[in-house]
């Protein structure tokens, strides 16, 4: 009766075992989606604010060699949304089919609530996310990255500063502040670009402007780098462009750098068509 008993108290024991085991194993399994076909999922969470969100899009007859662009819009820190970089990863699938997407949200700032380093958290949150899934997706680690206005701004200073593991192969700034420091901006008299550079500090030191300032983090290592700026831009003085294009000269970065003379904080027409045509150039040599 002992051993009757003995032998079933090792039974129970080696059932419950398995069941753990068993339940271990699959929180632990990861499904993988079909990479031979085309995938979709929009307002991704990653963290608890409603913004902090963002859309994948997935080519089909991926492998683990597919490269990721990361889109980040702008909105002068403080508004935007990403469905305003939907014209761009239209383009990106059209012409690249290869590429996978990631158009992003990140936290607002507010005059409570700086955007340094909340956004850039969030940016370094989201490629974190993708790598840890990069199993699930089918994609490699290699990203590149377009941003426009403050997004590029955003997207700079990342890929400058805070890729740690240095997975950038290309960025593109569209009319993104490069350096905080620049007289135009220290010696402005516009209250509407005032407004935008206080989000960083009504008495910003010189040493934080120059930590936010992707043209005070370019290093020898920093990724090939395409600028995009408008002569006529109220906010975005030219002197943002080419003092970090002559920057990257320097320092031996590959890079090319447009000005449209004419142009604003943004364009239409044959200039876009030309930013798009040299993007297409740069993405395909570099990414």
């Amino acid at each position: 009766m002992k051993a009757l008993k003995s032998t079933f108290l090792v039974f129970v024991v080696l059932i419950t075992f398995f069941n753990c085991s068993k339940e271990k194993a699959d929180e632990d399994f990861i499904p993988i989606l079909d990479p031979s076909k085309f995938y979709q999922e929009l307002n991704i969470s990653y963290g608890q604010d409603v913004n902090q969100n963002f859309d994948l899009y997935l080519p089909a007859n991926r492998t683990n060699n597919t490269k990721v662009m990361v889109l980040v819009h702008g909105g002068g820190w403080s508004a935007g949304d990403k469905s305003e970089m939907n014209p761009i990863k239209d383009l990106i699938r059209q012409d690249f089919s290869d590429l996978a997407i990631v158009n992003i949200n990140y936290r607002l700032a507010d005059e409570n609530t700086k955007p340094y380093p909340m956004q850039t958290d969030d940016i370094t949150t989201i490629i974190n996310y993708l790598k840890d899934n990069k199993t699930k997706y089918t994609i490699s680690d290699t990203i590149g990255f377009i941003g426009t206005s403050a997004g590029a701004h955003l997207s700079l200073l990342w890929s400058y500063a805070l890729d740690a593991n240095n997975n950038t192969n290309m960025v593109c700034s569209i009319v993104g502040p490069t350096n905080f420091t620049d007289p135009a901006y220290l010696n402005n008299i516009s209250p509407e670009l005032q407004d935008l550079l206080n989000l960083y500090g009504e008495d910003a030191s010189i040493s934080f402007l120059e930590e936010v300032s992707p043209y005070h983090q370019a290093t020898t290592l920093s990724p090939p780098t395409i600028l995009f700026y408008g002569g006529q831009d109220p906010l975005i003085p030219t002197t943002q462009g080419t003092d970090l294009r002559d920057k990257l000269q320097s320092l031996g970065v590959t890079h090319e750098f447009t000005l449209y003379p004419n142009a604003g904080h943004g364009w239409i027409g044959l200039e876009l068509l030309d930013t798009w045509l040299k993007l297409k150039v740069f993405i395909n040599n570099h990414l």
